[in-house]
């Protein structure tokens, strides 16, 4: 006679059965329960075995029957999902809702669970929720199937958008409520809406709003400002909503006086002079934050890592002016024990540590650990660097400083085409990696094909070739063009070298290079050839051999390699030609700066400049020669373009002089934030080329304006733009819409 097992009396178990068991192994329950064949059996372990099989979550139900001195397991598996079905989602992508129910265990071929299907169809509603779809609804239907399994299927109805139709806020005296409304991210929406998607409704972007709202009335004087209460409403039919913000302003207070207590190292009158604070002025959390940030840091300086500077206010409300008190507690000096690299995968950490100016073992000192992150980020390695210091357990005055970098792909793979009326189908095939297997090393192959013209580039810099942080860079170049079809001709010019250069440091920010190079040009005679490359074989033959020496300085600033918005780049570089057949100079500078405006706006100035001129009697060699025109220099007109042309066939040929002036306003592309990797820009280009023995005519100076789209993407920086001439000339080859990979201005 069968008995529940929990009613049974110890006894020995002779054997142990399983019943009921389709999919489930015997071993997994037999590995489950705590007895064996052999065993005392009570009821503790019985009800411990019911526990234990139940955890497995395989079974829907589970008993123990005894037979004699025979267990029986009776168990009833759980259906098995046969299949995940999404029906009517359009606001999600159906394999990404897969792949979320897979994280949580429901899954085709896993076990069915009524409680994860119910706690998956309130997760999907919740980010509905957040997707402004509040009348979204889910209807969850399992089907049974062949074999003890289930169809599970999701069906979406996901209605409308709900949008955000009133914002309102109360209590606003002293500002306009539209005013104040627009310093918020969501609102009733605007003509981008569509992409902003600024009318829907977010509690967390709502959260954002309230606090640039109280940034906004801290920075005009209102120091007692606070925001009483936020209320959202929906309408029945869940498509409207209203957000109602209640605030009480407070007074306006005016900075009586600036007043220093605490010790500052003896140094009281630095300290002043880094006050932002203006007494007589409304008071301004912004500046306020700036002047303790300030003093923190300059006792970061002088090993004070954990220095504090409190502000405390003494408010007078019969004048409605206050004093701020700024108490300094510089704590203890500290030196730093370990820098820790966090999240270089593939980066090795030497390549890192030799940009830092901080070292282990020594004092802290803030503004280098502050310049060793602008080194560091400088390298172009890395989305983004952040220096975190912690301080070190049971120690006083030891503090450890974690550097956390994230990695971005450093190697650039190119493939281009274009066409153009000139040179017909162009192609280009690149490929640059500047951190070769995590060395830090730089390597690349250019190539870039068209029917007239040809051009290979093999480089590869080390930039740490001595330990004092000397770069070397070898470069092997091919050059080759011939006519286009309209200029005839069959003449080609073909120009290869080898060059050498070495960088110096010779501070933080300048660097001198010097380098050399041989060059070899050859001019293969042809037809219809212009008048200018006759005088080469004319003055050397049709062949030119020259061992050009280079030197330069350069100076950068900047606080970004490929997304600058504060700093200046400044270049000067020379190239003589005193070795060979051609005797000539060349001087050329660049000037660069970027003026951040706010956080997000940027105004950006380049200028640059060249001068080539013969030397011993002889012109400065036409392959030498200056171009301008296109992406890098004036933008709406054809890549290389501009500048004199031979009398005979109107071929352009360069100069040896060059000017060109670019400006730009850059500014976050809608619904990116504060990304600074996909920026517009608008911009305003100015420049020429003129001939050795011409003067320099503003006359003669071509301009365009336009806008543009920037974007540091995963195969490189990406520039595009729209360009309309303000000043051309007859035969000026115009080209409004340009694109380009790789260039800066």
């Amino acid at each position: 006679m069968a008995l529940h097992a929990l009613a049974a009396d110890p006894f020995n178990v002779r054997d142990i059965r399983v019943e009921g068991l389709q999919r489930v192994e015997p071993g997994t329950v037999f590995a489950s329960i705590p007895f064996r064949v052999g065993d005392d059996y009570t009821d503790d372990k019985g009800a411990a075995a019911i526990r234990s099989l139940f955890a497995l979550g395989l079974f829907k139900d589970v008993r123990i029957e005894v037979n004699g001195d025979v267990l029986v397991l009776i168990v009833e598996e759980r259906p098995n999902i046969a299949a995940v079905e999404f029906i009517g989602t359009k606001e999600f992508d159906k394999d990404t809702l897969k792949k979320a129910l897979k994280d949580i265990g429901l899954a085709e071929g896993r076990p069915f669970d009524k409680a994860l299907a119910d706690r998956a169809e309130q997760e999907l509603k919740r980010q509905y929720v957040n997707r402004s779809l509040y009348g979204a609804e889910i209807i969850t239907t399992i089907t049974p199937a062949e074999r003890n399994r289930v169809n599970l299927s999701f069906t979406v109805v996901e209605g409308d958008l709900a949008k955000i139709k009133e914002m309102r806020v109360v209590g606003a005296k002293a500002f306009d409520e539209s005013k104040l409304l627009d310093q918020f991210d969501q609102g009733t929406g605007n003509w981008l809406s569509w992409y902003t998607k600024s009318d829907r409704y977010s509690r967390t972007k709502l959260n954002a709003d309230l606090e640039t709202l109280r940034a906004w009335y801290l920075s005009r004087g209102y120091l007692e400002f606070r925001i009483d209460s936020t209320q959202v409403a929906i309408s029945p039919n869940k498509q409207d909503i209203s957000v109602t913000i209640n605030v009480t302003e407070g007074d306006r207070f005016v900075v009586s006086e600036v007043a220093m207590e605490g010790y500052y190292l003896g140094k009281d009158d630095e300290f002043k002079s880094l006050v932002e604070i203006k007494a007589g002025q409304a008071y301004n959390a912004d500046d306020v934050a700036k002047t303790t940030k300030a003093f923190n840091e300059y006792f970061g300086n002088f090993g004070f890592a954990f220095a504090r500077t409190d502000v405390r206010p003494e408010i007078d409300r019969t004048t409605n002016r206050v004093k701020l008190v700024l108490v300094a507690d510089p704590a203890r000096r500290a030196y730093v024990r370990r820098i820790n690299i966090v999240g270089n995968n593939r980066t090795r950490d030497q390549i890192v540590r030799r940009e830092f100016r901080q070292t282990e073992s020594s004092w802290y000192d803030g503004e280098k650990i502050r310049l060793s992150r602008d080194r560091v980020n400088r390298l172009g390695y890395f989305k983004d660097v952040d220096i975190d210091t912690q301080e070190v357990p049971s120690s006083q005055d030891q503090v450890d400083l974690n550097v956390n970098v994230v990695e971005k792909p450093t190697g650039m793979l190119t493939l281009g085409a274009g066409f153009s009326s000139a040179e017909k189908v162009t192609l280009s095939f690149g490929i640059q990696q500047d951190n070769v297997f995590g060395s830090g090393h730089n390597l690349g192959l250019q190539v870039s094909t068209s029917k007239y013209n040809q051009y290979y580039v093999l480089n590869t810099t080390d930039p740490y070739f001595t330990e004092d942080g000397v770069s070397r860079t070898f470069e092997l170049y091919h050059r080759a063009s011939k006519p286009y079809v309209e200029q005839g001709g069959n003449y080609r010019m073909v120009t290869s070298g080898l060059g050498l250069r070495f960088g110096i440091p010779f501070s933080e920010l300048d660097r001198v290079f010097v380098g050399i190079a041989a060059e070899r040009t050859e001019l293969v005679q042809g037809t219809n050839m212009p008048a200018k490359y006759a005088e080469l074989c004319t003055q050397f033959g049709c062949k030119a051999q020259n061992i050009p020496v280079t030197a330069g300085w350069a100076r950068d600033s900047r606080d970004s390699y490929l997304n600058p918005n504060n700093g200046k780049f400044v270049r000067l570089n020379t190239e003589l030609g005193a070795i060979g057949d051609a005797r000539y100079a060349k001087l050329g500078g660049q000037y660069q700066q970027y003026f951040p405006i706010t956080k997000q706006y940027t105004f950006a100035f380049n200028a640059d400049l060249g001068l080539g001129k013969g030397l011993n009697g002889q012109s400065l060699p036409f392959y030498k020669n200056y171009y301008s025109g296109g992406l890098g220099s004036v933008r709406g007109f054809e890549q290389g373009t501009l500048g004199p042309r031979d009398v005979s066939n109107a071929l352009v040929i360069g100069g040896a002089k060059k000017f060109t002036l670019n400006t730009e306003f850059l500014m976050p592309f809608p619904g990116a934030g504060n990304d600074r990797t996909l920026r517009l820009y608008g911009f305003y280009d100015m420049g020429n080329v003129y001939g050795e023995e011409s003067k320099f005519d503003l006359k003669l100076l071509r301009s365009s304006y336009g806008v543009g789209l920037s974007w540091v993407s995963p195969m490189g920086p990406l520039r595009f733009a729209w360009a309309r001439p303000v000043r051309a000339f007859s035969g000026d080859r115009i080209q409004q819409l340009q694109f380009q990979i790789g260039t800066s201005f």
